[in-house]
């Protein structure tokens, strides 16, 4: 008779804590230390279907004025942390978070990648500076641009 050792992993779930992020504004806050970068930096933060934020990943660190992203990236965290949506989000080096074409294309094809494998993208956040009268961020569902699905 022949034994084999057979590796199973049981991948653990991290409990989600603190407020839900349903809010811009929020969203924001807890990524306000993006605001003083020099590179342009692109996260994902995975949340529970109560929005309560699961982890922060770091995806791409890009250069002074672009990031590179794909979905693949995007949504390997969202998956590993078993998230039922993401929010994106990622700053502007200059502090004006005006949102460029490259953000809504990027913004839309992650909101349809999301759709085909069932994670919604709540929304995609960009981050800059004070300024004035003017916010120190841009949300993309706001702008029309990353519309929620089922919401």
């Amino acid at each position: 008779m022949s034994y084999h050792t057979v590796l199973v992993q049981i991948p653990l779930v991290r409990e989600a804590r603190g407020a839900p992020l349903t809010t811009p504004e929020l969203v924001y806050k807890a990524c306000s230390d993006l605001a003083g970068l020099a590179q342009e930096v692109f996260q994902v933060l995975t949340v529970n279907t109560k929005n309560q934020l699961i982890r922060r990943h770091m995806v791409s660190l890009g250069l002074l004025d672009a990031s590179l992203v794909h979905g693949r990236e995007v949504f390997r965290p969202a998956l590993l942390d078993f998230a039922a949506s993401v929010i994106l989000v990622h700053n502007h080096p200059s502090g004006d978070p005006t949102p460029s074409a490259e953000d809504v294309r990027i913004t839309r094809q992650m909101a349809e990648a999301g759709k085909v494998i069932g994670i919604t993208v709540l929304d995609h956040v960009i981050i800059g500076r004070p300024d004035g009268g003017r916010l120190p961020y841009v949300s993309l569902r706001e702008s029309g641009y990353c519309a929620v699905q089922g919401g």
